[in-house]
């Protein structure tokens, strides 16, 4: 009597990185406002235009992010997730910051998840009323653990300046 084994399962599929594109007419309206003014010096808040290489093309790729200070230290905040901005840094490592004329080249590592949850919080305090809707209904109050439960979602880099 021959038995049949029993069926492998199938591999549970690896979660999708979370990316939030813009969508609306307001959102694109409102990033290329920021852009434009911060390409002509004028920051909103810390805003920044970051322009990395591109990982496929090489191309220059340009958007506006805030630029976060703690402690002394610089951060790149991604609220919408895993963005294309967030994927050539990663590939390129360096990257520059600009604001009027003013242009900064930097290195970037991002952070360790676990390390995260201080500096979301920050930025969270800084420009929830701005990016508070990526967050799905957390706040620079929520509690370490909520933060840390999603902090996988939203990567951050340290940026020092080259040179």
């Amino acid at each position: 009597m021959s038995t049949t084994p029993a069926p492998t399962p199938a591999p549970t599929p690896a979660p999708t990185p979370r990316y939030l594109p813009p969508t609306s007419w307001g959102d694109r309206a409102f990033m290329a406002a920021v852009t434009w003014l911060t390409r002509h010096g004028i920051s909103l808040l810390g805003s920044r235009v970051l322009t990395v290489r591109g990982r496929r093309t090489g191309a220059e790729r340009s958007v506006p992010v805030n630029l976060l200070e703690v402690d002394g230290e610089r951060y790149l905040v991604a609220p919408r997730g895993n963005t294309q901005w967030v994927r050539n840094l990663r590939a390129a490592g360096e990257a520059q910051l600009r604001v009027g004329s003013r242009v900064e080249q930097v290195t970037a590592v991002e952070l360790p998840v676990g390390d995260r949850v201080p500096v979301i919080r920050v930025y969270l305090k800084r420009w929830g009323w701005e990016v508070g809707q990526f967050f799905d209904g957390l706040s620079a109050r929520s509690d370490d653990a909520a933060i840390a439960a999603v902090a996988d979602d939203f990567p951050v880099f340290r940026l020092s300046p080259q040179g």
